[in-house]
Formats: structure tokens, sequence, C-alpha cells
């Protein structure tokens, strides 16, 4: 089924990561420490070294493009693609303040990609191309991009049962009203989650996949609470479910979500798992 109005979607989900543009921004700091394994796994699945040009889809507030321009060094370049000109402004500051002068950010679709065939070394991205309402041509134009023998790496989310970090606010809002499961085709947090998904698409954009593995790693909150305001700080689509419940349905939300997460507290901190799937391809020379 896909999207009916790809551009009509696009411009949703722009306004809606704009949205909660703040949210990241003020969460920066914990998610950074978070997903850090996630940066650096990317950064090495595409081999980067110093003097090269690359390029990251949906760097939201700024990474991994910021740790890519650091390993490329002054001689190399990162440009980092979002829809959310909001996240970008953040993404800016935060390369600035680390006195990172070798990414640019610009505010674009990426499922149709402003460059030459073969103008990368390597294309690094980060939760993104399940959010696409198109992934097979996004995989296509990442191929066209890529100079010969050069890497792409890309993280997203594994499957819902694994991540309780995502997967338990949706169960909980499921328990209050009906939420239809998604089309397999259609754009979501689990869209790319198993194994051939993602991979299967770099193989018939003409990659060699050189992997496709499942990573897992904890989420640390100081309490219930804060793991819940940061929710609703920065999960677009979890905004989207909330907007949906009556006042009371809300209030119940919360007080469940709450109480689910407890279940993974761990002495004075709340540890939530997650599974991340991590495809690393490249092009034929």
């Amino acid at each position: 089924m896909g999207v009916s109005d790809p551009r009509q979607y696009v411009e949703t989900q722009r306004q809606d990561w704009n949205r909660v543009a703040p949210g990241w921004e003020k969460w920066d700091r914990r998610l950074d420490e978070n997903m850090a394994f996630i940066n650096y796994r990317l950064v090495g699945d595409a081999r980067l070294r110093p003097g090269q040009q690359v390029l990251d889809l949906g760097s939201g507030t700024g990474y991994p493009a910021v740790l890519a321009a650091q390993a490329v060094g002054p001689q190399g370049a990162v440009m980092g693609l979002d829809l959310a000109e909001d996240m970008l402004e953040a993404a800016r500051r935060k390369a600035k303040a680390l006195g990172v002068a070798n990414v640019t950010f610009r505010a674009t679709d990426v499922t149709t990609l402003p460059f030459e065939a073969a103008s990368f070394d390597a294309v690094i991205t980060r939760f993104c191309l399940m959010f696409l309402p198109d992934v097979a041509k996004a995989v296509g134009e990442i191929a066209r991009v890529l100079k010969p023998g050069g890497y792409a790496a890309a993280a997203v989310w594994s499957v819902a049962e694994k991540n309780p970090y995502l997967r338990t606010p949706i169960d909980v809002v499921k328990q209050l009203i009906e939420i239809p499961p998604p089309a397999p085709d259609q754009p979501g947090l689990f869209r790319l989650a198993k194994p051939g998904d993602l991979s299967g698409m770099a193989k018939a954009a003409g990659l060699a996949v050189l992997a496709d593995d499942e990573i897992t790693g904890e989420s640390p909150f100081d309490s219930e609470d804060e793991y819940f305001t940061s929710l609703m700080d920065i999960a677009a689509p979890i905004q989207a479910l909330f907007a949906k419940l009556t006042p009371t349905q809300r209030t119940d939300a919360e007080a469940g979500i709450k109480r689910a997460v407890g279940a993974y507290r761990r002495g004075s901190a709340v540890a939530l798992p997650m599974a991340i799937r991590i495809v690393a391809a490249r092009k034929p020379t």
C-alpha cells in the first residue's frame, strides 16, 4: 500500500520533526551518550579516514555527522542532510561548540539526493531510512552518489519486541485506543527491522552487502519520570499517538508507561533495552 501522497507525507514529517527539535536539543547530552555506540559503529563500518568526503542522511541534531567530520579531519568534509531545518540549526550550534568546521548541514528530502553521481567516499545514516516513503529509491540514490569502492553504513531499529525503549509507550496506548498494525511497506519505527529488509534493497541497488547485524544496548534514565518527559519531548511518533487520546486517557497512559518502565529499574536508574540493525555495504569498483 505504501504512502498515498508522498509529498504530503514528507511535509508532515518535516513539521513533526521541526516541532520536536527543541526537545532534541534539550536532551542532547543524554541522547549523545546513549547512542554513542551506534555512532562509532557507523563510522567504523563506513571505513572513514582522513581526507574523505562523507554524506550523512537524517542528521537531526548532528550525530553521527559531527563524529564523521572529526574522523575525516580538516582535509575531509561531511555534508549532513535532514528535512527539519530546526533540527539542523541545533546541529550547527553543536558543531560550532565542538570546534568542528568541516561539516555542513542542509535541509532537504533525502529520497532524491541533489548531488552528482560518485560524489562521496562514504554514506552513513542513523534512524532515517525507515521513515522514508520510498526506501528502495533512497537506497538506489545512496548507491548512485557513492564512488566506486565507497562504503555505506545504516542504522535502523530492530524488531519491536527487543526495543522496550520504543515499544513500551505504544503497548500502553494500544490498551486505550485501537492502533491498526502498519502495512509492511508503510513508513514507521520498525519498517526495516528484520534481517534482509534493508540489506536486500542494498543488493538490489548493486551494492555488495558486508554486514546485516543486530547490536544491542541500553538507554539509561535517572527515573521513570525522566524517561517519560524525554519521550514526550523528542518522540514525534509517540506525540502523534498521544494526540489521539482524551485528557483522561493521557493521564492513564502516562501512569501506565511509568509503571511499565519501572520493570527495568536497576538500583537508582532505569535502563531500557535497545536493539538496532546495522547494515553495511560497498559499491563495487
